[in-house]
């Protein structure tokens, strides 16, 4: 028999896929000995379980339920029905993959019109009592029967009103009392049934609910945004309730063990008293910060120091925890590993080697691939923050990076305009996780509630959006759509700049510039460099981009795409006129022209590569792409190279094609027109010769595109190569080069055995691959690849990441094939897939030498084949 539930002292921080992450450190906190509330946790099994089976709980789940309550209520002394021990539980959801706020929680279950009183004369507090009873009532009607919240909060917040309370703990037990009441009659308007008094019915659905919630909109999205799986289910914690809400002795707070925006080694936190664990997440309240516990409970502030030391040292990870006080007793609630800034990952991995908590190879798994991306952005330009305006300097900075865009008031708006092509910035008093979809497409997130541990940080964080929270001198009114600051009044689709670092606003658009990579990211880059198995190469042909990808570590060029150097004006020119040549001898007159522009390119990006190896590919895409589209590009064009109109247009639709990506395109043009690649050849050589007499010693490497068969290959090597020796008599000088091809066809995969006999090296061109293997165009699979996701025909977008089981298999089997034929063969792979995190994991389980990718994605491909090396490095698949 399955056993779905397990107690907290049955289980460790090992079984995390059994019991999610906060079941299996519940468990492993109890078997450290620290002061954590009993409980037991519902597996990831049981919910999976229910989703499969029309959603009902089974039998052998409910019949496991009933004996651990009795198990429970033994160890606790306490019962649902108990007089003078009344159990009070919460119900929380935990998946293996920490998703903050994405599912549900309910808490203070047990409560009912009888126990509330039980409760209340025990604690001799009725204000408490019934202050945990309207909690309970609004949160299970909004997690189990999905009565919307502004239900209860618009009576509440009208209630507060009309009898001038200004915050929620202003209000007496007679007033609770009233609302719990109004509460109650909001089921029956909104639900047409009762809230449940039958505590353990209330358990029931809470459980449902829970599960359920693992499949709503907003945990999907995030799972889609996190590449997180939706199979693995959410585990469900039942835990003895600690109450924060119970007096000015008592509250509830979120802390990190290291500050998660900047990485200082110090305690960073907010908590508020006499408060619930929702009333700091949802930010309605501004918290203190946990330095000022020091002086209200000095020996709690104690303990929990010591409480995060030991929880840091034990998991060997900066911790964010979850605590309550109850009358000056702490209990810890939660630990997990702290969501944290780019900036604080390598900060903190630094900081723990150098502790001595950390190995090298630890820390380089202790930060996230795509939070290098965050490092990498740009930050306002000091010099146009002078000239800027200021809206506001009271906010925190929540989450930095520099961002600008238009004010939207809703997440719908947001998304709306996103998809439009603006830049959006979402501004509301508080943002909750139905805003999900919003803050996603916003640049930039901006609240006037909640401080540096409310949703909309802790989200923002976790995204790497910039966001700014607990702007208190700004008025956002989501209704009229219009935000009042101290000098005036901003409206919808008003341009603003948010600097979240510091956790200022502007108007209008701020200029930016690069972000300065610190010490810390130097020398954590260098130590992933020193693990990694495979290079990284950079795909690269302008200065500025070559310049950034060796600033980031790149140790070579992987792709130099010439078809982006034959777009300038005067180029373009002459490109045209060698397509609308009819004869060989204007074709090379067109082609001298266009070498003196290709030395010089060659030139300058072989004196940046040096000695570091450059993959040139040469011309790839169809002629008509060359070609003047509109009527009036057409007559200035015929006028420029001095033919009729009507020639120009019968030419360029004689070039026309039903299928460009499989036409006349690739080595497919040099088989037709021989002198194309010759005279790219020749001004590569050329320009690597004048460097080698400069005393730059460079290595070229020309790759012949497309290739399908060996023959198509042999013939234009042979020609190549024929032309470098004139070259080489001619100069009286050689110089070491390579010729290869790059992988793109499923035949060519299938023979690369054979193509391994003639070639220097391959390089996988994933692009073009994986749309010849599955069938659709990179440029329309956009109209449906969302929709194969959504129903599960495909995990990932293949454009995105490695689909492992086709495109992969080519890939192993064709690296498998070459390398047995000629083991020295180099082997890469080009094109966004050599930068994706998930896709690099593949390759590097593969006997393949190196990656290319972005400049920008150079720093994250080490990370990612540095973590690869570290899991197993290269094991067979």
């Amino acid at each position: 028999m399955t056993k779905y539930i397990y107690a907290f002292d049955e289980g460790q921080k090992s079984m995390k896929d059994l019991l999610g992450g906060k079941g299996a450190n519940l468990a492993e906190m109890k078997r450290l000995g620290l002061p954590v509330p009993d409980g037991f946790t519902l597996t990831t099994e049981a919910c999976i379980a229910y989703l499969k089976h029309d959603l009902k709980l089974p039998e052998t789940l409910m019949d496991q339920l009933e004996t651990q309550l009795e198990a429970f209520s033994q160890r606790t002394g306490k019962s649902f029905s108990s007089n003078e021990q009344l159990l009070l539980v919460s119900v929380r959801s935990g998946a293996k993959i920490s998703m903050p706020g994405m599912m549900d929680t309910i808490l203070n279950l047990g409560l009912n019109d009888e126990n509330v009183e039980k409760l209340a004369k025990k604690t001799n507090d009725f204000r408490f009592a019934y202050d945990c009873y309207r909690r309970l009532l609004q949160m299970f009607g909004q997690v189990v029967y999905n009565i919307p919240m502004t239900s209860f909060d618009t009576y509440f917040e009208e209630y507060k009103q009309q009898h001038s309370y200004q915050n929620d703990a202003d209000i007496p037990a007679e007033g609770l009392q009233e609302i719990c009441n109004h509460f109650k009659e909001v089921y029956l308007n909104e639900v047409y049934k009762p809230f449940p008094q039958k505590p353990l019915e209330q358990l029931t659905e809470a459980i449902e609910a829970v599960f359920k919630s693992w499949d709503n909109d907003r945990a999907r999205v995030y799972r889609q945004l996190n590449e997180i799986p939706h199979d693995i289910g959410t585990a469900v914690n039942i835990q003895e309730m600690v109450f924060g809400n119970s007096g000015d002795r008592s509250g509830t707070g979120v802390a990190f063990t290291r500050n998660p925006v900047t990485g200082d080694a110090k305690l960073f936190g907010e908590y508020l008293l006499n408060a619930q664990g929702e009333d700091v997440v949802a930010g309605i309240r501004t918290p203190k910060d946990i330095e000022t516990l020091k002086d209200q409970m000095p020996h709690v502030h104690q303990q929990f120091l010591e409480v995060s030391q030991r929880l840091e040292t034990h998991y060997k990870d900066m911790q964010d925890i979850e605590f309550t006080i109850e009358n000056e007793q702490l209990y810890i609630l939660q630990t997990r590993s702290g969501k944290r800034t780019a900036h604080a990952a390598i900060q903190i991995a630094v900081d723990l080697v150098e502790e001595g908590i950390l190995t090298q190879s630890e820390a380089v798994m202790n930060v996230e691939v795509k939070s290098i991306d965050q490092l990498l952005h740009p930050n306002f330009d000091t010099q146009a923050l002078q000239q800027a305006s200021l809206i506001s300097k009271v906010g925190l900075p929540a989450s930095p990076g520099a961002a600008s865009g238009k004010i939207v008031f809703s997440a719908e708006e947001a998304k709306i305009q996103n998809e439009q092509g603006e830049r959006v910035i979402l501004m509301r008093p508080e943002t909750s996780p139905e805003d999900i979809e919003g803050m996603i497409a916003s640049e930039a997130i901006v609240t006037t509630h909640g401080g540096m541990t409310s949703h909309a940080a802790v989200v923002a964080r976790g995204m790497g959006k910039c966001c700014v929270t607990g702007c208190s001198d700004l008025e956002i009114n989501v209704v009229d759509k219009v935000v009042k600051y101290d000098t005036g009044t901003l409206k919808e689709g008003d341009m603003i700049s948010v600097d979240g670092a510091k956790g200022d606003i502007y108007f209008g658009e701020v200029a930016t510039m690069k972000a300065e990579r610190s010490h810390a990211f130097e020398q954590f880059m260098k130590w992933s460099k020193d693990i990694a198995r495979l290079d990284v190469r950079m795909n690269a042909e302008t200065p500025q981009d070559i310049q950034s990808g060796y600033q980031f570590g790149a140790t070579g060029i992987g792709l130099v795409r010439t078809e982006h150097m034959f777009f300038g004006p005067e180029r373009l020119v002459e490109m045209r006129r060698f397509i609308l040549s009819d004869t060989r001898e204007k074709r090379i007159e067109a082609l001298n022209q266009i070498r003196q522009y290709q030395t010089e390119d060659f030139e300058e990006i072989l004196r940046l590569s040096g000695s570091r190896p450059t993959i040139i590919r040469l011309l790839d895409p169809p002629l008509h792409e060359f070609l003047p589209k509109s009527e009036e590009d057409k007559a200035a064009v015929a006028k420029q190279l001095n033919v009729s109109g009507r020639t120009l247009t019968q030419y360029i639709e004689s070039l026309e094609e039903v299928n460009p990506m499989l036409g006349h395109r690739g080595c497919r043009l040099a088989i037709t027109y021989p002198e194309l690649y010759i005279m790219q050849t020749e001004a590569i050589i050329k320009s690597a010769l004048y460097l080698k007499s400069q005393g730059i010693h460079c290595q070229p490497e020309i790759m012949i595109p497309l290739v399908s068969t060996v023959s198509e290959f042999t013939i234009l090597k042979n020609q190549i190569n024929e032309r470098i020796e004139t070259l080489f008599e001619a100069h009286g000088e050689s110089l070491h080069y390579l010729i290869g091809t790059m992988i793109e066809t499923p035949r060519a995969c299938l023979i690369a055995g054979d193509l391994a006999q003639e070639c220097d090296f391959f390089s996988f061109g994933t692009n073009d691959l994986t749309q010849l293997t599955f069938g659709f165009s990179r440029d329309d699979a956009g109209k449906f690849i969302g929709a194969y996701a959504e129903q599960g025909i495909l995990d990932t977008d293949p454009f995105q990441t490695l689909d492992q089981h086709g495109v992969g298999q080519l890939v192993k089997t064709a690296t498998e094939q070459a390398k047995a034929i000629n083991p020295t063969i180099k082997i890469g792979v080009c094109g966004e897939l050599g930068g994706d995190h998930k896709s690099i994991q593949y390759f590097n389980t593969l006997d393949i030498d190196y990656v290319s990718c972005s400049p920008f994605r150079v720093s994250g491909a080490l990370l990612s084949t540095a973590q690869s090396e570290v899991k197993g490095g290269r094991l067979r698949v």
